[in-house]
C-alpha cells in the first residue's frame, strides 16, 4: 500500500525547509553540537561497560572467598 512512500525528491523537500527555518549559519554548529554529543555519549557509554567489566570479576571473587565462622 506504502510501497516506496518516500522519494527523493521528498528528501530534498524536507532539506530545504530545514534550511530555511533554521538558516545556513546555524546549521554547521548544530551538526558539530550533535557531533559533540554523540562523542559524549559514546565515551560514557564506552566507560559504563569498563565498570561493569572491572565491577564483576570482583563480586566474583567476593562470593568465591569462604567465610570465616563467627566466634
Amino acid at each position: 500500500m506504502y510501497a516506496n512512500a518516500l522519494k527523493p525528491w521528498h528528501l530534498l523537500i524536507v532539506a530545504l525547509v530545514v534550511i530555511v527555518l533554521f538558516g545556513s549559519k546555524k546549521l554547521p554548529d548544530a551538526a558539530r553540537g550533535l557531533g559533540r554529543s554523540l562523542r559524549i555519549l559514546k565515551s560514557e557509554a564506552r566507560a559504563l561497560k569498563e565498570e561493569e567489566g572491572a565491577a564483576a570479576p570482583a563480586e566474583e571473587a567476593k562470593a568465591e572467598r569462604p567465610v570465616p565462622p563467627a566466634a
